[in-house]
């Protein structure tokens, strides 16, 4: 998940969302995780989840994405500072939880927000906390494509080009526990035949910061 390009030999169907979905009373129960546990080795020596963009961590930035989508219930999962990252989601309604083995790669924080998911949830969506500018409506571009179309496995797109967040129905959870190395999800999203990329229209689904030149081209 946390690698936005793809080789041309992963490329996935491209669908876009439906103009409208309509309520539903059997509507899915979408959980989201939020990934907030990692060093940012390549930040320097700030923390960069906690770096500012107008005026808010980028962090709270990305997990109030999934507040403003409508997803319930919310997880982070912290690692790397972790006291100081829960603070900076103060007043969210999420659930906070720890992985220890954070400094072993992404894949660690996938497997812990799996295992502190409600067992009768039907998908989550996986969003990553370098990403400020994702627009709630992207989320909800994959739950709503989820909702209308026969997907397991999603990504949103901007331009045809994967980027985060991802979502997966509950059939991958089993596989989500078992990845491994610092690629979270991706083998199971480039490998199933249920797999698309959803074309939402936001540049910030492909904008991750991971330097400080990164951060400053938000500006």
């Amino acid at each position: 998940m946390s690698d936005a390009g793809e080789s041309r030999s992963e490329r996935l169907p491209l669908v876009h969302p439906p103009a409208a979905v309509g309520a539903d009373e059997c509507a899915p129960r979408v959980a989201g995780v939020l990934l907030a546990a990692g060093t940012s080795s390549r930040f320097g020596d700030a923390n960069k989840l906690l770096a500012t963009y107008e005026g808010t961590p980028l962090v709270r930035h990305a997990a109030e994405t999934l507040v403003e989508a409508g997803l319930a219930p919310l997880v982070a999962v912290v690692g790397y500072q972790r006291d100081r990252v829960t603070a900076a989601l103060s007043g969210l309604p999420f659930t906070v939880v720890e992985n220890p083995q954070y400094d072993e790669g992404q894949a660690t924080s996938v497997r812990r927000g799996v295992e502190a998911l409600d067992p009768d949830v039907d998908a989550v969506v996986f969003a990553l906390g370098d990403m400020p500018a994702v627009a709630p409506e992207s989320v909800r571009a994959l739950v709503d494509v989820y909702r209308t179309e026969s997907w397991t496995a999603l990504a949103a797109a901007y331009e045809g080009e994967r980027g985060n967040p991802v979502f997966f129905d509950r059939q991958h959870f089993d596989a989500l526990a078992g990845v491994s190395g610092d690629r979270g999800g991706r083998r199971i999203l480039t490998a199933g035949t249920g797999s698309a990329l959803v074309e939402t229209g936001d540049a910030g689904v492909r904008r991750d910061v991971d330097t400080r030149a990164d951060l400053d081209r938000f500006g």
